[in-house]
């Protein structure tokens, strides 16, 4: 979304550059009171949405229920304490990501894999004291066992949806390699840096110049000025697959499974091969018939802009 002007990315910038690790954002600047900074609606502001649906997946699953309806009840819940000392009746959002009063949120996670969307072996020896800690926040009311019996149901959702990411992806790289996607990353309008890589093509492992771009340049997930494959293929793994992490690890099992969790990325999988096999067909009737396709003007430019960010650098820098 880099590559959009300003008034399309009020959303983005709103939390990643003014609120980002501010102490005002979560104390709220006129009151800088901690019992409001223990209360798990602070972190609704921004942890919420399609690709981080952190807030939805712990609201709607059981932790968040038990909060809901207790939440107003000091012998329930108790914001005038400390962390180290809450004894809630169910745990908030900064009881787990910030046991204790510990201020790295990120020290409670199971695994990193950018909120989910990348792939990583999640039982690789490295992530074993992370995985502990993770048990140890759930075994404050539960038991050991069950805490890891929970963790299990998380990998095993992870690595389902893992099938379906490469698959679709692959899907999508195919009709690239084959010069059938359409429009191609040179007739677009160059992206962010200026460049014409593949939006899918992540990460400095570029091996061949049909990825549009030398060994080494890494592209940029696009949500506009992308084809329609492209953008099926974000949505699978943007926002599909961290249904399906943050419903498990939040104990919201049916939002991993209906709210375009799992269900979500059966459909976009099939669509993508739905859209391959007609870009194929036609590509096949056009060489039949001698028509030479040309991409449409519009993708030159970024589809209803007039202007995008890559070709603003291009033209003036």
């Amino acid at each position: 979304s880099i590559e959009r002007p300003p008034g399309d990315t009020a959303g983005c910038t709103f939390c990643h550059t003014s609120s980002e690790e501010r102490c005002s954002t979560c104390h709220q600047r006129h009151q800088f009171d901690p019992k409001v900074a223990r209360r798990a609606e602070q972190c609704k502001t921004c942890h919420w949405g399609k690709d981080h649906r952190d807030w939805e997946a712990y609201d709607i699953g059981l932790h968040g229920v038990v909060y809901q309806v207790n939440k107003w009840k000091p012998e329930q819940f108790d914001f005038s304490k400390k962390l180290s000392d809450a004894d809630y009746v169910g745990p908030t959002c900064q009881y787990c990501h910030m046991r204790g009063g510990h201020h790295n949120v990120q020290r409670f996670g199971t695994v990193y894999t950018s909120m989910g969307m990348s792939m990583a072996d999640r039982g690789a020896p490295i992530w074993n004291e992370k995985r502990d800690r993770w048990v140890s926040v759930c075994d404050d009311c539960h038991s050991p066992r069950f805490a890891r019996e929970q963790l299990q149901a998380l990998d095993e959702a992870v690595k389902d949806a893992g099938l379906k990411y490469r698959e679709t992806f692959k899907v999508a790289e195919d009709l690239l390699v084959d010069g059938v996607l359409d429009p191609m990353p040179k007739d677009l309008c160059p992206d962010w840096s200026g460049q014409h890589l593949w939006s899918l093509k992540i990460g400095a492992y570029h091996d061949g110049e049909a990825y549009g771009g030398k060994t080494g340049e890494s592209g940029e997930f696009r949500m506009s000025n992308c084809t329609d494959v492209e953008r099926l293929c974000f949505e699978s793994v943007g926002y599909f697959q961290t249904y399906i992490y943050k419903g498990m690890a939040h104990g919201s099992w049916n939002d991993a499974t209906y709210s375009d969790g799992s269900f979500g990325m059966d459909r976009w999988l099939v669509n993508v091969k739905q859209n391959a096999s007609r870009a194929r067909r036609l590509a096949t009737s056009e060489k039949k018939v001698g028509i030479t396709w040309q991409p449409e003007e519009f993708w030159k430019t970024g589809e209803w802009l007039d202007e995008l960010t890559g070709r603003y650098i291009v033209k003036n820098h």
